[in-house]
């Protein structure tokens, strides 16, 4: 799962937002560091509501993305949008459709949350705005049993990026993913992957309450 969609329920609780929101921009700030659930469990018990609800937002981060990924949805849609893109890219027989397949997965699924809930995507952003960054840092820090250095300003970034709302169209999508290429070191992405974005997104909506209804029935 993606960003909006861990998130999209818990935009009047920022700093369960801000736990449920830690492990992947831990993945972009500094990879080395884990927000890990074992960890983050008995804090959920703090005396510190901001604590509490912060470490509550990691140990649902973590639960989230196992159930996620263990569906048939996501696994057959991956596998689909990674044939997909090896057909965009032939010379490419490595690691990077099947990346592809697995994020666009993710990316897509927030394309379609954002396009049907566009007052909560608003009020995602706002909730963010609304954070101690520098108190969410030390918190990570408590969580990650290592200093979180630099999550503060990458999280006021984050907010003002606003790429999220970014996926709704293909060319500042694939934009999007070109910067994530360039993260994790692999080839940009030509032109013509575009073409593959418009049945892509089809395909997403089309099996979306397959990969969200543990969300819908327990938000």
């Amino acid at each position: 799962m993606n960003y909006f969609a861990h998130g999209r329920h818990f935009v009047e609780d920022p700093f369960f937002l801000a736990g449920v929101s830690l492990p992947d921009w831990l993945s972009v700030l500094d990879r080395r560091i884990r927000a890990r659930a074992r960890r983050a469990r008995p804090l959920v018990e703090s005396e510190d509501r901001r604590l509490a609800a912060f470490a509550a937002g990691v140990c649902r981060h973590h639960e989230d993305d196992a159930w996620f990924h263990g569906t048939r949805a996501f696994a057959e849609l991956s596998l689909e949008f990674t044939l997909a893109a090896r057909d965009v890219l032939p010379a490419d027989e490595g690691f990077r459709p099947s990346f592809l397949g697995h994020i666009l997965v993710e990316l897509l699924l927030d394309a379609a949350l954002i396009e049907d809930e566009p007052t909560t995507a608003a009020r995602y952003y706002d909730a963010i705005d609304e954070l101690d960054c520098e108190l969410v840092e030390t918190l990570a820090g408590q969580i990650t049993g290592s200093p979180a250095a630099g999550l503060a300003p990458w999280i006021r970034r984050f907010s003002a990026a606003r790429f999220l709302l970014d996926y709704q169209e293909d060319a500042k999508l694939c934009y999007r993913l070109n910067q994530v290429m360039q993260r994790v070191r692999l080839l940009p992405l030509p032109a013509s992957f575009q073409t593959i974005l418009p049945p892509a997104r089809q395909r997403v909506r089309e099996r979306m309450h397959e990969l969200l209804t543990p969300w819908e029935t327990i938000g």
